[in-house]
């Protein structure tokens, strides 16, 4: 029976890695709540490290936000990402866990990496300045897992998303993601018989999603590769690997589709004069798919199901 800790279950992601950890028969799941155990607590997070004997780390807590919030806060943003990862990584190694899955994001590439984004386009130019802080913590993340892999011959592995969504997401109003935020708008839109929804922007940059329980998926399997197939497809300075589906859409083509999925069958007019961000940003996942795993779930349904969760949950989204 393994004991294997997952750091912010409470969250999007760290929520369905537990789901699907459930089902297994061989495991026991490992969690607390910010009440119980103070990530940003040096010595807490280490003793309690010290005193489970943890087989399995999957460290899936951070602080994130979007735009404004990493605007507004770019020192709660790298402090308490820097200090969460600093404990738990060197926490893990102290306590003698040899298995550790950090969950990073694509935040960590250059604004102008070329497209798809290989993993080598790590530290090859410029991040995009809205949420830097937070991207060099999350590079931070990926180099201490790779360095107490070189020095001490732990098995520390990275993984990074592209765009995630589906259960547990953050359908709040305004500072929720583009999919959180469509389906709230659109569903509302239709409960009050509006006859148009304005999109920002052109609809013309290109977006690539991933379901989180893809993301889930595609995280425990990472996590339980055989070392030797890791290492032959992985470098020991640049292990980190990109998860997503490898396709993307408009974002015309999202719109249009969460409009479907909600049932609204009114106007949709997209306003040219709000910014449109980077015209692409695409993962690379052919190293995810030399190690033998790729996405399940196709964009439609994920979005079906994540507008049933919400339907399920709404009374917790109101203003």
């Amino acid at each position: 029976m393994k004991n294997i800790f997952v750091a912010g279950h409470r969250g999007m992601v760290g929520s369905a890695i537990v789901r699907q950890l459930l089902k297994l028969s061989d495991v026991n799941v490992i969690t607390r709540g910010r009440d119980e155990l103070d990530l940003l607590d040096q010595v807490a997070v280490h003793d309690f490290l010290a005193s489970e004997k943890i087989d399995q780390v999957y460290l899936a807590a951070a602080k994130v936000g979007g735009i404004v919030a990493n605007n507004t806060y770019p020192a709660d943003f790298i402090y308490q990402n820097l200090t969460i990862q600093n404990n738990i990584i060197h926490g893990a190694h102290l306590a003698g866990v040899q298995d550790l899955l950090f969950l990073g994001s694509s935040c960590i590439y250059p604004k102008l990496a070329p497209q798809p984004m290989t993993e080598s386009a790590l530290l090859t130019g410029t991040l995009e300045p809205t949420n830097e802080p937070y991207a060099i913590a999350k590079i931070a993340g990926i180099k201490m897992c790779e360095s107490y892999n070189r020095q001490y011959g732990r098995n520390y592995r990275s993984v990074m998303p592209t765009n995630l969504y589906g259960e547990n997401d953050n359908f709040h109003p305004e500072n929720s993601h583009v999919i959180p935020a469509l389906l709230r708008r659109f569903h509302e839109a239709k409960l009050n018989g509006d006859a148009q929804v304005i999109a920002w922007g052109s609809g013309k940059p290109m977006r690539e999603f991933l379901h989180v329980d893809d993301m889930a998926a595609a995280s425990i399997y990472v996590m339980n590769l055989q070392q030797a197939i890791y290492d032959a497809n992985t470098e020991p300075m640049l292990s980190h690997i990109n998860v997503g589906t490898g396709v993307d859409c408009t974002i015309r083509e999202l719109v249009e589709t969460v409009a479907k999925v909600v049932g609204f069958e009114g106007e949709i007019i997209f306003d040219a004069t709000k910014p449109d961000g980077a015209p692409r940003k695409l993962m690379d996942v052919s190293r995810l798919r030399a190690l033998g795993w790729s996405a399940s779930i196709e964009l439609t349904q994920g979005l079906q199901a994540t507008y049933q969760w919400f339907l399920a949950n709404q009374q917790n989204f109101r203003k």
